[in-house]
């Protein structure tokens, strides 16, 4: 049985991303260069072993798992500050 650590930190950064629609205006948001919120979906990726969004220079388009997990992680994150609160 595996056990996978999902990073709240880095599922902040996928939803910032679907909320701004592109990778540097979610960076702005985050205070992060565009290069580091990259590495960050590229370590996500590489954990749960799917692609998560198809990327072209003017927008992110999540595919079908990054949805899925875009869905998890906002209720995650809405469970983490309810937690917190």
């Amino acid at each position: 049985e595996m056990s996978l650590h999902l990073d709240l930190h880095l599922l902040r950064t996928l939803v910032a991303i679907a909320h701004a629609g592109r990778l540097t205006r979610a960076g702005e948001r985050l205070l992060l260069r565009q290069p580091a919120i990259s590495l960050q979906i590229k370590r996500l990726e590489t954990q749960l072993g799917v692609r998560l969004m198809e990327r072209s220079p003017r927008q992110v388009r999540f595919t079908a798992e990054g949805d899925t997990l875009l869905s998890y992680a906002r209720r995650l994150l809405a469970l983490a500050d309810e937690a917190v609160a």
